[in-house]
Formats: structure tokens, sequence, C-alpha cells
């Protein structure tokens, strides 16, 4: 039975798969950056000519579910990633930008 999923075991995972492959060494901030903005661009390039209507429906057929899933999950390993290297905690980073936007942004 596999663990359940929580942010800073996916991080150790993703730690594991680079250090079983002596990839830390390119894992900079910077390629980090580059990479998670490629993957991001991919993502992109799906929506890239659809209405807006369609892209609502972009899980409805089943192949571009599959692209659009892999293309999230490799821009938020990367992320991950980064803030593994960078010693962000992406939860806690995540919530004081909100508490940020609330004051900014009031109702």
């Amino acid at each position: 039975m596999t663990d359940p999923l929580d942010v800073a075991g996916l991080q150790r995972r993703l730690v594991d798969f680079a250090a079983a492959r002596n990839w830390q060494q390119y894992h900079t901030p910077k390629n980090l950056v580059a990479a998670l903005s490629v993957e991001a661009s991919e993502l992109v390039e799906i929506f890239q000519w659809l209405t807006p209507e369609e892209s609502a429906r972009v899980m409805a057929d089943p192949d571009t579910a599959h692209r659009v899933t892999d293309e999230v999950a490799d821009v938020l390993a990367y992320l991950l990633q980064l803030c593994e290297v960078l010693g962000i905690d992406p939860l806690a980073a995540l919530n004081a930008k909100i508490d940020r936007n609330e004051r900014r942004f009031p109702i």
C-alpha cells in the first residue's frame, strides 16, 4: 500500500528519483525554472487555438485529457523541485500570497 499523497512526500520522491540517476547536478535554480517554463508552454500549446467553450471541455476527450494531465504533472514536478532546491515551502508560500491578495483586493 502506498502512503497518502502529500507535498513533502512527492518532493522526496523527486529528490530520490534525481539522485538515483545522478541528475542533481543539473537541478540548478536556473535549469529548473527553464524546464518549468518549457513544460508550462507545452500546457499552453494544448489550449492555444481552442475557443473558450472548447477549452472548458478539454477533459472530455480522453487523449487530450491525458496530455493535459501529463503536462500539469510536469509543471508541478519542476515547481516542487525548484521549491526544494531554494528551500521554499510551497504551501506556506501560497498561503501567504492568498493572505496578501485578500488584503490587496478586499471584497
